[in-house]
């Protein structure tokens, strides 16, 4: 109740208006002094608290984005080692496969560690010719790459038996089978060629290579 909700009915209340006017004036006092005392109290805490922990730096704007310092593009990883897998696969035309073919009528070959039975074994036919690649009528640079890609698709598909056909010469300048040296020469260089024999008379004879692809 304010003062002006006190109302005065007679001279015999004067007193009592009077002392409640001064105790609610106590009170407001109290009151002020006891919010003064706080605030005061609370300004000591803090300052407490500042000694104690030194020097705050304010905590940044959530909100404010901080730009990230920039990266360096990232390597084409990939492409290096689609580079390497190429430069590996690469066969060159100066290669000399002579000192590698086995001294027989059929100048066969087997890679190092494959047992003296396979180029036998191939001849014989115990393995059944899967895919056959004919070279006639490509270009020297044409066909080795026809090959190259011939032997790594093979070998990707787990065939392990195949003839490759490169003529007997036949047609060329001089007749002499120069093709059919360069895929000798081409195939030894192939990791994926285990061995490699002349074909049979029904398979093309010597124009014809009947190749052992390593499995998978």
């Amino acid at each position: 109740m304010s003062q002006r909700e006190i109302k005065v009915k007679g001279l015999g209340e004067l007193r009592v208006v009077k002392k409640t006017i001064q105790e609610r004036a106590e009170i407001a006092q109290q009151q002020a002094l006891a919010k003064a005392k706080a605030a005061k109290q609370a300004a000591a805490e803090r300052e407490m608290f500042s000694r104690a922990v030194g020097p705050v730096k304010p905590l940044p704007d959530k909100q404010t984005l901080t730009p990230s310092p920039q990266r360096r593009a990232p390597t084409a990883l990939q492409r290096q080692l689609d580079e390497q897998v190429v430069m590996q696969e690469a066969i060159s035309d100066e290669f000399d496969v002579s000192t590698l073919l086995d001294t027989d009528e059929h100048l066969s070959y087997r890679r190092p560690g494959i047992g003296t039975d396979v180029p036998r074994r191939l001849r014989r036919g115990d393995w059944s010719i899967q895919r056959q690649l004919d070279l006639h009528g490509l270009r020297q640079d044409q066909a080795r790459e026809v090959l190259g890609q011939f032997i790594r698709e093979a070998h990707k598909q787990g065939i392990r038996c195949v003839r490759i056909i490169h003529g007997k010469g036949l047609g060329s300048p001089g007749k002499t089978p120069v093709l059919k040296s360069r895929v000798h020469s081409w195939l030894v260089q192939k990791n994926e060629v285990l061995a490699f024999v002349q074909a049979k008379p029904a398979d093309g004879g010597a124009g014809a290579l009947v190749v052992l692809i390593s499995g998978q």
